[in-house]
């Protein structure tokens, strides 16, 4: 599990750029080296690093889209951005982080220098007056980028694909299946070394249960390159919308239309199950604003336990169109005189 940088900084995942740059101020004042010093020092600097990482991946616009798509793990392994060509990080060479700076094609995370550097553009001068200057960071003293100049840089690894979106009813999603998708990808040919296209049909086993965003990886069964493992190719599950059941977790919710007769007075209604069976809802009370009736075990089933979630039913009373005569309303009234 990689971090999760919309956490460190406290922030959500549709945080703007302004959201950032307070987030981010805020914390690196609390954190700074200087501002922690003794025992808390060593702590802090680490913190402060990790903040400042956070800051410089979220605020740079291809970064965050490739942490978005692929987490910690693909950004550092040199996965391009989403939906576009090539690979590689080579356009974050003079970006404020990137670990020391330098090309490569590989964000190496954050060292002392790059911190600094984070903390100086939004601060300016790093703000000696407030905490005598960056002594806590100086001369390389913390982490792997002091001495030698930063990290030592990785090999570039293969480019990561976008992931394939695989589109599912929340009936298969209900009750499992097997998808077919045909791929064509890049094979290396072993006599010219050149890429030549293949089209291949993978099955994808679906199992109960799975939620939007579950991912599936095929190990080995993308593009090619020379010199290189195949890429994996990783699809990732969508659900799509259904016209009666919205998902919470492995709740189903409905919410059902009935008269105020029936909300009254009680009785039953049909809901149509995922697995093509009728449930017959009894209403043995008033329905009221707000009422919720569960039905136990006839949710999603969880896809590692097979254990089922529960059917949540709302409702929307529908009332007369038309306003009662006096007669009618009189005679309401003392019918419900004594049930109030």
């Amino acid at each position: 599990m990689g971090k999760d940088y919309y956490k460190i900084l406290g922030v959500d995942r549709e945080a703007t750029e302004d959201q950032l740059k307070k987030a981010y101020r805020r914390l690196a004042i609390k954190y700074h080296p200087d501002k922690n010093p003794g025992e808390k020092q060593e702590a802090a600097t680490e913190k402060f690093k990790e903040v400042s990482e956070a800051y410089d991946v979220l605020s740079d616009p291809d970064k965050r889209k490739i942490y978005d798509a692929y987490g910690e793990e693909g950004l550092k392994g040199g996965a391009p951005p989403p939906g576009t060509p090539g690979g590689g990080f080579a356009g974050f060479a003079g970006a404020p982080g990137g670990g020391g700076g330098g090309g490569g094609g590989v964000y190496h995370g954050m060292d002392d220098e790059a911190a600094r550097k984070i903390f100086e553009s939004l601060f300016g001068g790093g703000l000696g007056g407030m905490f005598g200057g960056m002594g806590g960071m100086g001369g390389g003293g913390m982490g792997g980028g002091g001495g030698g100049g930063g990290p030592r840089r990785q090999p570039a690894l293969p480019a990561l694909p976008a992931p394939v979106p695989l589109a599912l009813t929340l009936e298969e999603l209900y009750s499992g299946c097997t998808k077919r998708r045909k791929v064509t990808r890049n094979i290396v040919d072993g006599a010219s070394g050149k890429a030549v296209p293949v089209e291949e049909t993978l099955e994808i086993p679906v199992r109960a249960g799975w939620k939007d965003g579950t991912r599936v990886t095929f190990e080995g069964k993308g593009d090619e390159v020379p010199g290189q493992p195949a890429q994996d190719i990783v699809f990732v599950v969508r659900q799509k919308p259904h016209p009666v059941f919205a998902r919470e977790g492995d709740d189903l919710v409905t919410t059902q239309r009935i008269p105020l007769s029936k909300a009254l007075g009680g009785g039953t209604i049909d809901i149509p199950s995922l697995d093509n069976r009728v449930l017959r809802v009894p209403l043995k009370e008033v329905v009221r604003p707000g009422y919720e009736r569960v039905v136990v075990g006839e949710g999603m089933p969880n896809s590692k336990t097979g254990a089922k979630g529960n059917l949540r039913v709302r409702f929307a009373l529908e009332f007369p169109r038309k306003q009662l005569s006096e007669q009618e309303r009189a005679q309401l009234e003392a019918m419900l005189r004594d049930k109030m």
